[in-house]
């Protein structure tokens, strides 16, 4: 099986290495300096044929080579893989790919082993003439806020998933203690398929097309396969009571009646003036349609 493997050396486990030799003489193998170049990299390797994309890095690499897929393969993606190299790895705790799982053991397995199914987000602007974005985590609101926490937790040099249990930890302590910018949330205007829109000040408003997160939350409601939303408003009634019925998945009606919506969609549309993120890199916000794209094939343990 002919095989490619992007590698960011700048990431988590990688970055004391820095930039290697390849590890086999018939990889290609590249080390993009620069996101931007991930896409020519992404484009080389359709053109040589590559069958299985291995992508050693973080959610950030995942997301741009994502993003690369459509324009260099077309409708026939590779079979991809991770290797969970970054300071998040929310996609490859999704897909059970643990550390063990090194760029050794994926060419040892030889494109052999578990192949799982998922689909990526793709987040449009509208009436602007550009591909996607694409990821598995879009959030606007405390979600962005919440992105500043753990840019701080990292520096602290704490990484994978204490640092995803502490962001929301500090997140839900900034919001009890009274934390102005917080309860005011941000003004969003969220429209859920055919629905009418709903405008106002939103505490958090996310989606995923993830089925497990960390520590077992369920702010989606059970796993399952397609686009699901969460759906706050700010100031959001009852947070210490409703906190942990929302992070584990129960108690819908109860929750509605109290500011949180969640479920499944088709698409979503939101207008916002403030950023949104998705996989942890912030970007404008604007006018923006969120979609399920095509389901990709990721070879894993």
């Amino acid at each position: 099986m002919r095989t490619g493997v992007i590698r960011n050396p700048d990431s988590h486990a990688n970055r004391g290495q820095g930039p290697v030799a390849p590890p086999r003489a018939d990889l290609l193998f590249a080390q993009p300096a620069r996101p931007g170049d991930v896409t020519a990299e992404v484009a080389r390797f359709a053109a040589e044929g590559v069958e299985l994309l291995v992508i050693d890095g973080g959610d950030g690499t995942v997301r741009e080579v994502l993003g690369a897929l459509p324009a260099a393969f077309g409708d026939r993606p590779p079979l991809l893989s991770v290797v969970a190299s970054g300071k998040t790895n929310i996609l490859a705790f999704d897909l059970g790919v643990r550390r063990s799982w090194t760029l050794d053991a994926v060419l040892a397995a030889g494109g052999r082993g578990r192949v799982r199914t998922r689909s990526p987000l793709e987040v449009r602007r509208e009436g602007a003439n550009e591909a996607p974005l694409r990821g598995f985590v879009f959030g606007v609101a405390g979600l962005v806020r919440g992105t500043a926490l753990a840019s701080e937790l990292h520096r602290a040099r704490v990484f994978h998933n204490t640092s995803v249990g502490l962001t929301l930890a500090g997140a839900v302590g900034q919001f009890l203690r009274g934390d102005d910018a917080w309860r005011r949330g941000e003004p969003v205007t969220l429209s859920v398929d055919e629905e009418p829109a709903r405008g106002g000040a939103r505490l958090i408003s996310m989606a995923t097309t993830l089925q497990r997160l960390p520590f077992g939350m369920r702010p989606f409601g059970p796993a399952r396969h397609g686009l699901k939303f969460l759906d706050v408003d700010a100031p959001p009634g009852a947070l210490a009571l409703a906190l942990p019925t929302l992070l584990w998945g129960r108690g819908d009606r109860w929750l509605a009646a109290r500011g949180y919506r969640r479920g499944d969609a088709k698409r979503l549309r939101l207008s916002l003036e403030g950023s949104f993120v998705l996989d942890g890199e912030v970007y404008a916000g604007g006018e923006l349609t969120v979609t399920e794209g095509p389901p990709l094939r990721f070879l894993t343990p």
